[in-house]
């Protein structure tokens, strides 16, 4: 046994070790000139511009990508055996997100304070985001939990990070690509940083190896075998987030190397947690450099991303673990929230329209600094009347998706955004742009259906051998979101479009909406409110449960097929309408459901109601709050959204 182990370590390291060779001599010929390796063998030993190229920028990013894909490795170890969760990273738990926002932040307000590598801002954010998925996530560590917590955790750091960057366009210059992880390296500056730390806390996580082996076995085994498991698991704790936060702050945040690397580890028959940690490092590196050589051979002469490349790449990973931790756990339902006293429709209706009438009153007649009752004069009526008529269709389309989609899932989490439709449309949409630069902007629904159809099917062919199992569904798509975020990413940069404009349209944003948006949002709100409609007798059927609604005559397979069909469509008009927006999905069935039950057809109506009210308010606080300039009402709903479903979080069961 000692043996097959030992020689399972051999082929490992040595593999491990030959690959990373490999990779960095074809590393070191790619750039904006490509090298032979002869030409590198004969130029970096003598001056030149070959010796110049080489030794300055090349070899940095090099050892800065060894460095960091090692740390995000055994950063992501550590998680999983902490969280006893296998999808556990510093990507999935949000910690890269987090990171990310407080180097923003401290850009804007400390440009002097922060310097070239702003380490102790990353590790502020990182130990926020930290506290906020273990206060969240409860003492059992559920997986799904913990990732959806995460989930939401990143998405809300990623819109507070869209805002700062639209507002403060100059001051953050130059991070967009950085916020998406690149390697590039300047000078050794970044390594000289990096080094030290990550080799000095990888060393205190190599003397936790034992602990950690132990506190594998369980908390109450550890704590019988005298082990003080609170202080284990604040000192790995501690190390996981450091190394996590030393990567941010050097090059972005990059995710599911820590995810992949120490799972392709184990799968390699490593066990101890020692050779686990030092088998993970070795091959985190190899992963990070491969994406970064991957990635400059797709777009030579061009920087993509390395951290879109690993979520190019780790995206389908994701999806095999998300497969394999939803079966080997017990199907669950979740506890909706609703409310067993629920208010009567023709009180809360009329309710409803009055805010959305007070609402609209303020949007039309306020532009930030002066007000206009003339609502039939060209400014009003051309510009304002058809934003907020846009704004009120969609918020109401993605509310009905949220609805819907809760209701098949039976998971109070569950909307477009989760399950990556919206992503994923967001990404076809911008491939028919980099495809057809000049194809007008009517054109871009079928782009975005095709990329939402391509989610949909992915989730249709995945979990239908498992009758829709609520929680593979949304792992799957928590797999397929990343995977359709990253694919967003590249084609950004290879359509060479301007940060600004690429973030507004990847925010969500009701700008310049015109008649011909009303009358198309219209169109597409009839044509699929109906089946709509239609399939709420059937969600109320299963909210009972599987084995009830089949007793009672329900087809639950064909039932979730055409409802998850129904759902996916509403998102993807919306998304071809104003881009991607998320948050209304989740948040407008909560509070309509806690106001008026779970009864679906009742529910569709007043989230519907709530949805269009939500967006309505953040098209106008996008719009007035730093007139004339424009913040996309994805970002404001987004922040708006997100303090509500953290709140839920914290009381779901």
């Amino acid at each position: 046994m000692q043996g097959k182990l030992k020689a399972k370590s051999f082929v490992s390291l040595t593999g491990g070790f030959f690959l990373l060779f490999a990779l960095s001599i074809i590393h070191l010929t790619q750039g904006q000139a490509d090298y032979s390796v002869s030409d590198l063998l004969s130029g970096v030993w003598t001056e030149g511009r070959i010796q110049d190229i080489v030794v300055s920028l090349r070899l940095p990013r090099l050892a800065v990508g060894i460095l960091a894909g090692g740390a995000l490795a055994v950063s992501g170890a550590v998680l999983q055996t902490l969280t006893n969760n296998p999808l556990a990273s510093p990507g999935t738990l949000g910690i890269n997100a987090g990171a990310f926002f407080f180097v923003v932040l401290s850009t804007i307000l400390f440009p002097g304070f922060v310097g070239g590598f702003p380490f102790a801002t990353a590790l502020l954010g990182a130990v926020i985001s930290s506290l906020l998925v273990i206060g969240l996530s409860g003492k059992q560590m559920d997986p799904v939990r913990v990732a959806l917590t995460g989930m939401i955790i990143s998405l809300l750091f990623a819109s507070m990070t869209g805002t700062m960057q639209l507002l403060f366009e100059n001051e953050t210059n130059g991070l967009f690509l950085w916020g998406s992880g690149t390697l590039v390296q300047l000078n050794w500056g970044g390594v000289q940083f990096a080094a030290p730390v990550i080799f000095v806390t990888f060393a205190v996580v190599l003397l936790l190896a034992k602990p950690m082996d132990i506190l594998s076995l369980g908390e109450d085994i550890a704590s019988s075998l005298g082990q003080n498991v609170r202080l284990v698991k604040l000192a790995a704790w501690g190390m996981a987030i450091v190394l996590a936060a030393t990567t941010v702050s050097v090059v972005g945040p990059i995710g599911f190397i820590g995810l992949m690397a120490p799972h392709i580890v184990r799968m390699m028959g490593i066990r101890g947690h020692l050779q686990i940690l030092i088998h993970s490092f070795l091959w985190g590196s190899v992963m990070l450099i491969g994406a970064d050589v991957l990635g400059r051979l797709i777009q030579p002469g061009q920087e993509v991303p390395a951290g879109a490349m690993t979520a190019l790449i780790g995206g389908p990973w994701l999806l095999y673990l998300a497969w394999k931790t939803a079966r080997s756990m017990k199907r669950g339902e979740r506890q909706m929230g609703g409310t067993t006293k629920p208010i009567r429709l023709k009180m809360l209706v009329p309710i409803l329209i009055a805010a959305i009438i007070g609402v609209t009153t303020l949007a039309l007649s306020f532009n930030g600094s002066a007000w206009n009752f003339d609502w039939l004069s060209p400014v009003v009526w051309e510009f304002r009347v058809p934003r907020v008529l846009t704004a009120f269709i969609v918020g109401v389309m993605l509310a009905i998706t949220g609805v819907i989609l809760q209701g098949v899932l039976r998971n109070p989490l569950a909307d477009a955004s989760v399950l990556g439709v919206t992503s994923m449309g967001g990404a076809g949409a911008m491939l028919l742009l980099v495809v057809f630069p000049a194809i007008p902007p009517a054109f871009l629904p079928l782009g975005a259906t095709l990329g939402a159809s391509l989610a949909l099917g992915i989730i249709l062919l995945t979990a239908w051998k498992n009758n829709f199992q609520p929680m593979l569904v949304a792992l799957m798509g928590i797999a397929i979101s990343a995977f359709g975020s990253a694919a967003t990413q590249i084609l950004v940069v290879k359509a060479k479009l301007a940060v600004a404009s690429a973030l507004v349209w990847l925010s969500g944003s009701t700008y310049a909406k015109g008649w011909d948006d009303v009358q198309f949002a219209l169109i597409l709100f009839a044509l699929f409110i109906w089946p709509a409609v239609y399939i709420t007798r059937s969600l109320d059927t299963l909210t009972f449960g599987d084995d009830v609604a089949a007793g009672l005559g329900l087809n639950i397979r064909s039932t979730r097929v055409w409802a998850l069909v129904v759902g996916v469509a509403i998102s993807t008009a919306a998304v071809s309408i104003v881009g991607t927006i998320g948050f209304i999905g989740l948040v407008a069935p909560h509070i309509a459901r806690r106001l008026v039950g779970f009864r679906h057809l009742p529910l569709m109506l007043s989230s519907g109601l709530i949805g269009g009210l939500l967006l309505v308010t953040a098209d106008f606080i996008g719009r007035t709050l730093i007139a004339p300039n424009d913040i996309p009402s994805g970002l404001i709903v987004a922040l708006i959204g997100t303090p509500y479903l953290l709140y839920l979080l914290k009381k779901m069961k």
